[in-house]
């Protein structure tokens, strides 16, 4: 039995580290969480002259330092002096150098959001009139590469360890007291415990370059490790391996004194090491909500509270459930799992989906603010995901109630059937004792006749000089060789000690094993237990995502500062949306036209993906076209100015009236769509 359930044990084991590198090599660089809602001079913009400062603000505040906000030149020189200050609220501002020529500049930016996540983006101005740029600001990404990897996989383990540590305690604590001296339980939640341990290690380590740089040489930069220790994040870090040491106390008194107590014994120290352990989880929980999601926004007073009780179920729940399983498949045929701790944890298991489901729902609507953001957002398209597995783990786990309830009623009668198994080899040792000893005894009286016999002829043949000799010499090896004979006696009979004792044991298991109510649970509980693995990870790419309510703020910051741009400067701007139905084919085009009146005006086209950001595509062409006078279309070919931004001056407007914008979008040889909206122009 122990050959057939390896494999399964070392199957899940291999679905949880593949779960967890599909889903962290999709999720990419880490989405911001602190979007760009508006900026002066405004992306796009055309100003007359140089502009003192340039000013920057997002939906949340957040940190920076000198490099943080950058303007580059047309040649990539860098023109802003002093360092970034914050103007109040949300809005921060870097001085430019005076006389500035004309050209088209570029502003990059790379902040740390409030909950602790990278951002970074570029946008373009210019003064006077665009011009050629030999900036390229999208090679890098924050959050990207292989430390960004890393970060994600840190964060994955750390979840990871975090559930199984407060999870299997738990299931120890409030539903199988004597799996505190099982072996393969105290492993588990021992690993738990080093895996939470060794994350929250290389996380404070990678957190300097993950947020700044990105290259792995700086890892290890003590000077960025103090940096990273004054940070939100960084404090967290240092409370959670705080936390870890007072948890390896508690891991300790849970196997070592507690283990060793009697049942009654054991009563009273379960209330002291359940209001510890409750204190230690919390704040562990605590060290992720009050610096990410749950720590800014709104409500975060509240959030932070519901955000460590949704950690504690999912832990007690999932965690718990890893605990099952290994007693099911792992603990020895002594020590089997009791239907009552089956029983409790399934208790213990539906109020933690109550919490789930209580707690899950505020969150829901805290981060997305409305339904459209389940469909429009990646947070919401990830959370659908989320919901669909809780949904299908919850089905598995009513099918692990009811094998846990026909396991209960057939408990009594395995009970009889293994007393009435061991009480026939008692009786039938019993009757043959009787016979044994009367046998012993006849072949003892056998065995000293013949030995008088044969001493009584040695003794007629061989003088009693010659004998004595004989005994003298005989007496050494004698002694010795009875010895050796007692010592193998005694290693032989040890050796069939052992392998009596095992091959009972592997007689109970297969009683064990053989119950269909309990083989039944250890698969329901195993098929439980990979679907938490996938869940698990889509919990963490969800946490390095975008909240959808931010990302819809941002989307309407905006157009609506567009519009107050064209209010006073004429300037028509209209954003179209467009899916050539090939893979990276969704996105947004935004086109400006100015100062959209009869005759010349400058034509500005931007192409981002839903998430906001700048992208290049092989070709995007634009036409006019006035149907109530049969003009048109008239075509105009916009020259590529840098990443995500097209140009084109003297684009000539012939008579005002109801204008249709015609813009058509290729992103590959073969994907490419028309999109249009009509607009007032003159």
């Amino acid at each position: 039995m122990t050959q057939t359930t390896a494999p399964r044990v070392r199957t899940l084991v291999l679905l949880f580290l593949a779960a967890a590198c599909a889903l962290l090599a999709a999720a990419g660089p880490a989405s911001a969480h602190a979007a760009l809602t508006g900026s002066d001079p405004q992306q796009g913009a055309v100003v007359d002259k140089a502009p003192a400062q340039v000013s920057l603000t997002f939906s949340e505040s957040v940190s920076m330092d000198d490099d943080s906000l950058r303007v580059l030149d047309p040649k990539g020189k860098r023109v802003d002096e002093g360092s970034p200050s914050g103007t109040g609220g949300t809005t921060y501002t870097v001085k430019l150098h005076a006389g500035l020529p004309d050209g088209t500049y570029t502003v990059t930016y790379q902040v740390v959001s409030a909950d602790s996540h990278p951002v970074a983006g570029a946008y373009t101005f210019s003064v006077g009139a665009p011009s050629e740029t030999s900036v390229s600001v999208y090679t890098t990404e924050a959050g990207g590469g292989v430390v960004g990897w890393l970060y994600g996989l840190g964060r994955y383990v750390s979840y990871a360890g975090f559930t199984v540590l407060v999870g299997g305690a738990a299931f120890v604590l409030a539903c199988w007291p004597r799996g505190s001296g099982v072996r393969p339980v105290q492993r588990l939640v021992v690993t738990g415990w080093l895996a939470l341990t060794a994350a929250t290690l290389l996380l404070l380590l990678l957190r300097g370059s993950y947020t700044g740089s990105g290259k792995f040489g700086d890892v290890f930069d003590l000077t960025l490790l103090g940096e990273v220790l004054q940070t939100k994040s960084g404090a967290a870090l240092v409370s959670r391996l705080l936390l870890l040491a007072a948890a390896a106390l508690f891991v300790a008194v849970l196997f070592g004194a507690y283990d060793k107590r009697e049942d009654e014994e054991k009563r009273d120290l379960s209330f002291g090491l359940a209001i510890g352990g409750t204190v230690v989880a919390a704040g562990l929980a605590a060290t992720w909500a009050m610096s990410e999601h749950a720590s800014v926004g709104l409500q975060a007073g509240i959030a932070m509270p519901v955000d460590v009780v949704h950690l504690l179920a999912v832990a007690a729940w999932l965690g718990g459930l890893t605990a099952l399983l290994v007693a099911l498949y792992r603990a020895s045929a002594e020590t089997p799992v009791p239907a009552l701790a089956v029983r409790r944890f399934s208790r213990v298991a539906f109020g933690s989906v109550v919490a789930l489901v209580a707690t899950g729902t505020y969150q829901s609507w805290r981060q997305l603010g409305s339904w459209a953001a389940f469909t429009d957002t990646r947070y919401g398209q990830l959370l659908l995901v989320k919901i669909g597995l809780v949904t299908v783990l919850v089905g598995i786990a009513y099918v692990s109630r009811r094998w846990t309830a026909r396991l209960a009623e057939s408990r009594p009668v395995l009970v009889r059937q293994r007393e009435g198994t061991a009480e026939a080899p008692e009786a039938a040792k019993a009757a043959s004792t009787p016979e044994k000893t009367a046998a012993g005894k006849a072949s003892g009286a056998e065995s000293g006749a013949e030995s008088a016999t044969e001493s009584g002829a040695e003794s007629a043949t061989e003088s009693g000089a010659a004998k004595e000799a004989g005994t003298a010499k005989a007496a050494g090896p004698a002694k010795a060789s009875a010895a050796t004979a007692g010592s193998g006696d005694a290693r032989r009979a040890a050796q069939l000690a052992r392998q009596r004792a095992a091959m009972d044991a592997a007689r109970q298991k297969r009683q064990r094993d053989a119950d269909p109510q309990r083989f039944g649970l250890r698969r329901s509980v195993l098929a439980e237990a990979g679907v938490a693995v996938v869940l698990l990870a889509v919990t963490t790419v969800l946490t390095q995502t975008e909240p959808g309510r931010t990302e819809q703020e941002a989307r309407a910051a905006g157009p609506s500062s567009s519009a107050a741009a064209s209010a006073s400067s004429g300037t028509v701007t209209l954003d179209m949306p467009f899916d050539t139905g090939g893979r990276n084919g969704k996105g947004v085009i935004r086109v400006e036209l100015d100062p959209a009146r009869v005759g010349a005006n400058d034509l500005h086209l931007y192409v981002e993906r839903p998430d906001g950001t700048a992208i290049d595509i092989p070709e995007v062409k634009v036409a006019f076209t006035q149907e109530a006078k049969d003009i048109g279309p008239l075509p105009v070919v916009p020259d590529h100015i840098t990443t995500g931004h097209w140009s084109a001056s003297g684009v000539q407007i012939p008579m005002a009236g109801d204008w249709e914008v015609a813009v058509t979008v290729r992103t590959s040889d073969i994907d490419q769509v028309t999109v249009s909206k009509n607009a007032q122009i003159g």
